[in-house]
């Protein structure tokens, strides 16, 4: 018998399936490194002028503050601590800001 043959049509489909199976998951995992990348390349950088972030502390509240365009930027459980602060003015007129952002 010869080892020259020529492939059997199932055999074909069956290569061909496997081929694509490899191409479908390597696409999956060069999509999915590709969002990390894409992730970590925004994390802690200020949405305005693209700067690191430093973590502050503002009115007992961890937010995150941009040193080169001077920039606050909150997280939703942020927002809402501060807007819980009653103790000065500013609390008071992030409290009214904030009230008008809140989603219903």
């Amino acid at each position: 018998m010869s080892t020259d043959s020529k492939p059997s049509k199932s055999e074909s489909e069956y290569f061909l399936k496997l081929d694509q199976e490899l191409l479908k998951s390597q696409r999956e995992k060069l999509d999915a490194e590709r969002a990390a990348a894409e992730r970590k390349s925004h994390h802690m950088k200020c949405p305005k002028c693209g700067a690191d972030l430093e973590e502050i502390e503002f009115h007992h509240i961890k937010v995150d503050r941009c040193p080169s365009c001077r920039g606050m930027w909150l997280d939703a459980a942020e927002a809402e601590l501060l807007a819980q602060v009653h103790d000065d003015k500013a609390g008071h007129f992030l409290r009214d800001l904030l009230s008008g952002l809140r989603l219903k």
